[in-house]
């Protein structure tokens, strides 16, 4: 897979801001599941956010939780249990859970930013991207930069790359003016704040636009809100409510053609 002239992976060239549905959307359908998912794609969102975990026999699920007990009808660590008991549990009681491979095959046109949960994700995680032939819209975002930088060196240099708390410190810094570089980064996916310290300012924007870094924020809900990151030059936004996301876009004119 190569990167595009201006630099940029594939899975970020969908003209900005992209509009990404966490989990599937959370705030409309039952979280991380088929129906969730559909109902973004049938919008027209190009980009979904899940997790990964991985059964005792090495399954890559999109899941949020380690355990099923709270969203689903079932109890269990999914570490610890195999797929043929975890494809049994019903997220909300109605909907099954999503092998990995399973939703990107299902989804061939759509990207998918994932998160592995645990260590022991990483391989079954690298395994799916390779098998189903994926990487080019696939970014792997993660609070460890340690196993975004093993997804890395397990599929190639071809891995959009998001950032973990590490690299998210240095560009903070640098956004404050500090010599400080984080490097084979495609982009930071944050939190407005941490601790109460706002993140996502417009110095910071300007510090990762510089870098050739884009800056996507979750989760945001509220289109108030919404509408005060875009004015500051985000490059996406994560919503649990991704009809309120895509009616601020076209609102303010930023629904593209991709989208749709």
């Amino acid at each position: 897979m190569a990167r595009l002239r201006d630099g940029k992976h594939p899975y970020l060239s969908h003209g900005n801001p992209l509009a990404i549905a966490h989990r599937g959307g959370a705030g409309v359908y039952p979280e991380n599941t088929e129906r969730a998912f559909r109902h973004a794609v049938n919008l027209g969102f190009t980009h979904l956010e899940t997790d990964v975990h991985v059964t005792s026999d090495g399954v890559a699920v999109a899941f949020h939780d380690d355990a099923l007990d709270r969203v689903t009808d079932r109890e269990g660590v999914i570490a610890e249990l195999p797929w043929a008991e975890v494809q049994r549990a019903r997220v909300d009681g109605t909907d099954s859970i999503c092998r990995l491979d399973d939703l990107i095959g299902g989804f061939p046109d759509t990207c998918f930013n994932l998160d592995p949960k645990h260590d022991a994700a990483v391989q079954p995680l690298a395994d799916v991207l390779v098998r189903t032939a994926s990487l080019d819209r696939v970014c792997v975002g993660s609070f460890s930069d340690r196993r975004i930088s093993r997804v890395r060196a397990l599929v190639g240099d071809g891995l959009c790359a998001g950032m973990g708390p590490g690299k998210a410190i240095l560009l903070v810094l640098r956004s404050w003016h500090l010599p400080l570089t984080p490097t084979h980064v495609d982009v930071a996916q944050m939190p407005v704040k941490a601790g109460g310290v706002p993140i996502v300012t417009r110095s910071f924007v300007a510090a990762a636009h510089n870098l050739g870094i884009d800056v996507h924020v979750w989760t945001i809900n509220d289109p108030i809100e919404m509408n005060r990151l875009l004015d500051l030059g985000v490059d996406g936004i994560m919503t649990d409510q991704p009809d309120l996301l895509k009616e601020t876009y076209i609102e303010r004119g930023d629904w593209h053609p991709a989208n749709e």
